[in-house]
């Protein structure tokens, strides 16, 4: 199973709809969100994806009760989840996870920097997709990532 990872999507509709047509492209058959959707507005572009939209709320999801509407297997974080045989940890913010939440997943999904980053926690996969939105880097990135081997490709849009 194909998951994509994004994060940090501010807004920005047309990068979110570039992203949705680029997951849809590749496959993804899951979608993992790690927070700053940000307004109902943008999630509903999120929604576009058909697939199922695990996420977690980012420091700038401010309306969460519209938020949840759109996307509704979306919470706080850290979030511990199963997806394709993996357990999977989804937050937004690295500093908010513990080493006994670590010890526990295969995967490990953040986001907040909006920096990418590729690598190993533990002995879990990590993975920061970057920001899909733009606004800080200037880069709109998203992962993929094959939930039976973890191979993690980094997308740009």
């Amino acid at each position: 199973m194909l998951a994509a990872v994004v994060a940090d999507s501010h807004d920005n509709v047309p990068a979110i709809e570039r992203a949705v047509e680029v997951i849809a492209q590749r496959g993804a058959q899951v979608l993992f969100h790690a927070g700053d959707f940000v307004a109902p507005f943008a999630a509903k572009a999120w929604a576009g994806f058909g697939g199922p939209v695990t996420a977690v709320f980012g420091n700038n999801d401010g309306e969460r009760a519209g938020l949840r509407k759109v996307i509704p297997d979306l919470h706080d974080g850290p979030r511990l989840f199963e997806a394709a045989g993996r357990r999977v940890l989804l937050s937004h913010r690295e500093e908010d996870l513990t080493e006994d939440l670590l010890a526990q997943v295969d995967l490990v999904v953040t986001g907040h920097t909006h920096r990418s980053e590729i690598g190993k926690r533990g002995e879990a996969v990590f993975v920061n997709p970057g920001e899909v939105g733009g606004w800080l880097t200037g880069r709109r990135t998203l992962a993929l990532v094959n939930l039976e081997t973890l191979a993690v490709e980094l997308v740009e849009l």
